[in-house]
């Protein structure tokens, strides 16, 4: 197969373009900034307004989940395509492009009049968001200095962190004060502007395109495999996992076809992957760090909540606001390490940040079902110090050494390992937190009944005070089920300590890195 012709005069590829200055600079910045800030919020504020939309549609709140599943699906399907379709069909053009149909897809999702059409824009809106963060990356990269990138994507990356906890609180508001469909009409303005903005600064900074041909092969079996493994993660808690014979079909088709995926993609001279990526030490060094550690990030961030809402009683609103803080040393802090990373070895903030996150979740497996929200809110303060020092050095040490035209590909393989680690993340902490729930439940219940002194103690005190001897068992049952899921979910904390401790170590295997070589703050997507 002879070599790609290029379908536009273009510089040569490893050539980089000038950095952009003064009104353009911030300009760029604010545009690219706030279009990754509508997709990340869009990927997390229906996750409250389910029980609206089901209900206005007429359909279960189980049926109502696969709103999140059917954008989840996409968008992991998506992401990695980044390279190929740069190279198709130009890094700012694609951008704007996903801008625009994002926008339309939104105005879709609001229209809806059933729950099949709300799937099927929300699978296209999920699909066109792939692109728009590791393109963000890459153009944000081209508009600074190699010296500023660290700066300039600590920025960038403040809006990502904002962006997820914003998310359940502004979606809650809208459901209880408005109607459901404006979670997606607030994309509008966001996203005209962005679009707008965009193309007009960097239209003329296109990059070079090329007639690649199609790998439909490894387009199909990407779609199989990402779609059985997301469909299983996201329906395994539900369904029982491989107790049902929906997730082991599923499981194994993914497996399947993803092997058959790699085998392909590393033979096909124009692959739809670039998996030679991995062949890197810092690239597949940083890309497992930062997975796992989202992973375990994720999965904490969706286990506290439900923790506090469905055994403490937390209401919705009040859980969103234990989580706030969680954004304010991420802010703060965010360009000072964007400022010092040019100067010091990425490895050690990286090193940092793990040690931070496991001293916050071990803090938190220390919490007891009695717990106060002051107590609550110290480890989430804290913990918005180590995403600051996260995503940024991780994903410098990712794309070290990266030539311009493999940007595109690595940002974007990068940020699907990373997507598809979160999901996981929550896939696994829910359920293993629901088993270990159960397993201290039983353990807590051998010493309870008439056989007990101390239960029949509790039990004569509660009816003492006016309680019948059923509602004195009862609420003995209520103390158990919370004690039993506090300890369940302090498990996972600790756990996830340990690992974060483990992390470390994998963090030293890559080479030195500074941020003078390109660098993305990575998305808290």
């Amino acid at each position: 197969m002879s070599s790609p012709k290029p379908a536009l005069p273009a510089r040569p590829p490893s050539q980089p373009l000038p950095p952009l200055t003064g009104g353009k600079l911030v300009m760029g910045t604010v545009a690219l900034s706030l279009a990754v800030f509508m997709n990340v919020l869009d990927s997390s504020i229906a996750n409250v307004s389910i029980p609206a939309i089901s209900g206005d549609l007429g359909v279960s709140p189980q049926q109502g989940t696969w709103v999140i599943t059917s954008f989840a699906v996409a968008n992991a399907i998506s992401v990695p395509l980044t390279g190929w379709l740069t190279q198709r069909f130009g890094q700012v053009r694609l951008f704007v492009t996903s801008i625009i149909l994002f926008v339309l897809s939104s105005i879709l999702c609001g229209l809806a009049p059933s729950m099949e059409v709300l799937i099927a824009a929300r699978v296209l809106q999920g699909a066109v968001a792939g692109p728009m963060i590791p393109l963000s990356q890459s153009l944000l990269l081209s508009s600074y200095p190699p010296a500023k990138s660290g700066m300039a994507l600590a920025f960038w990356g403040m809006t990502t962190l904002v962006a997820p906890v914003m998310g359940p609180l502004l979606g809650g508001w809208i459901s209880d004060n408005y109607t459901w469909p404006w979670i997606f009409y607030i994309n509008i303005p966001v996203g005209v502007f962005a679009a707008w903005a965009t193309w007009s600064i960097y239209h003329k900074r296109e990059s070079a395109v090329y007639k690649l041909p199609i790998d439909k092969i490894g387009l199909g079996l990407l779609v199989i495999w990402v779609g059985s493994l997301q469909i299983m993660l996201d329906k395994g808690k539900e369904l029982d996992w491989f107790n049902s014979s929906t997730i082991v079909i599923l499981g194994a088709i993914a497996l399947v076809a993803f092997i058959y995926f790699v085998i392909w993609e590393l033979g096909d001279d124009h692959p739809v992957v670039d998996l030679t990526l991995f062949k890197g030490r810092n690239f597949s060094g940083g890309v497992i760090a930062i997975s796992v550690g989202y992973g375990l990030m994720f999965g904490g961030l969706v286990i506290l909540p439900l923790w506090l809402q469905t055994t403490l009683g937390y209401t919705a609103t009040l859980a969103g606001e234990v989580m706030a803080p969680v954004g304010i040393f991420a802010i703060i802090l965010s360009p000072f390490i964007g400022k010092i990373l040019p100067k010091v070895d990425a490895r050690w903030v990286a090193s940092t940040a793990f040690l931070i996150f496991a001293l916050v979740f071990f803090l938190r497996s220390q919490f007891t079902e009695n717990v106060d929200t002051f107590t609550l809110m110290i480890p989430t303060v804290i913990q918005g110090a180590a995403m600051a020092m996260f995503f940024i050095p991780l994903t410098s040490i990712i794309l070290s050494g990266q030539p311009p035209e493999k940007m595109p590909s690595a940002a974007g393989l990068s940020n699907f390992v990373r997507i598809m680690f979160g999901g996981m993340g929550t896939s696994i902490t829910s359920t293993f937190w629901d088993r270990r729930t159960s397993l201290h439940h039983s353990q807590l219940t051998e010493f309870s009944g008439p056989h007990s002194p101390a239960f029949n103690e509790a039990v004569h005190n509660l009816t003492a005070q006016g309680m019948s001897e059923p509602a004195a068992w009862a609420t003995i049952e209520r103390l158990i089920t919370v004690k039993a899921a506090t300890q369940g979910a302090t498990d996972i904390f600790w756990i996830s300590a340990v690992l974060f401790l483990m992390l470390i170590a994998l963090v030293w295997l890559t080479k030195p890195s500074r941020s003078s070589v390109p660098a993305d703050a990575g998305g808290a997507h």
